[in-house]
């Protein structure tokens, strides 16, 4: 499930987290890197679920509009489109969606509040009045509602993240990717499909990366921080952003010790996490200490690459 820029950014986190305590337990490291991973695949079910609740909200607005004393002739005939959605009934009859659900106590009613407003929100949306006044009645339209819901009104909306933060710290950075991971998976559902899930890492060598990056990282995050003064003109290291040191060495550490991984991608992948955790001009930095530090090592024979296209490569 979780890609290889999230990797690098968990392995970030826990790296600044270990620097900046002074702590060099790499058991510890460890174990927060892995915790920090687990919690993806719980946002996965928490946000998967979130369909369910709010089809709750709607059936208990249709119950109260009938148990109107003058319920209005839309009250008493409801529109019972959403609550009849069929990938929200898939989703209802998936043993391990509600199963993972109860054992790790994910659970939307203890923001009802947020559910509430939320489909208020939606209600009024352009997107859903089409879906629920359209004469079309299937499952992938079914599905494009719901992946409609999530992509235009969770991402940037801060009482959500607010829940978030407030749930679990290592969700911070994870709504986004999760959305795209449950969107991509909802829309290839076909009839009577059952809903496969993901695990936490795509591939056992996904973790086994994870892991060596953060132990490179903080076994030689001396060392790998000091080669940078060779190339800082009237500029001690110290005096860095000591996030720009740290994006420098995990380039390092992961140009030194995954000889599948072209160079120019390292490079590439830490100034993007630079442009993000970093100062406005961090990008331009750590770019220009990646590549000429990269190349030196490359050209005395410290870092070595294999695989098709890869020999021989200097970029």
């Amino acid at each position: 499930m979780i890609s290889r820029r999230l990797i690098r950014i968990k392995v970030f986190k826990v790296l600044f987290s270990r620097i900046s305590s002074g702590s060099n337990s790499f058991l510890a490291g460890e174990k927060e890197l892995l915790l920090s991973c687990d919690k993806t695949l719980e946002l996965y079910y928490f946000i998967l679920s979130l369909p369910l609740a709010l089809k709750a909200v709607a059936e208990q607005k249709i119950e109260n509009g009938l148990k109107k004393h003058k319920p209005t002739p839309e009250e008493l005939s409801p529109n019972m489109k959403f609550v009849e959605n069929r990938l929200i009934l898939l989703l209802e009859e998936d043993d391990e969606l509600r199963g993972f659900c109860s054992k790790k106590g994910l659970n939307w009613l203890d923001h009802i509040s947020y559910v509430r407003r939320l489909y208020k929100t939606i209600s009024e949306s352009s997107y859903f009045e089409t879906y629920m006044t359209s004469g079309v009645s299937s499952l992938q339209e079914d599905i494009r509602v719901v992946c409609s819901i999530l992509e235009e009104e969770l991402e940037y909306c801060e009482e959500l993240d607010s829940i978030l933060e407030d749930s679990n710290l290592y969700w911070i950075d994870d709504l986004a990717f999760v959305i795209n991971v449950i969107t991509k998976k909802l829309y290839s559902v076909r009839k009577n499909e059952v809903l496969f899930h993901p695990s936490v890492f795509l591939k056992d060598e996904d973790k086994d990366y994870a892991l060596r990056l953060l132990n490179v990282s903080m076994i030689r995050y001396n060392e790998y921080a000091e080669l940078m003064s060779k190339y800082v003109i009237n500029w001690e290291t110290d005096r860095l952003a000591a996030i720009d040191i740290l994006l420098i060495v995990m380039g390092i550490a992961e140009a030194v010790s995954f000889p599948n991984i072209p160079i120019k991608v390292t490079i590439n992948e830490y100034v993007e996490l630079s442009k993000f955790y970093s100062t406005p001009n961090s990008k331009i930095f750590v770019n220009g200490m990646l590549d000429k530090i990269l190349i030196a090592l490359k050209e005395e024979g410290k870092i070595e690459k294999s695989g098709r296209g890869l020999v021989g490569s200097v970029e």
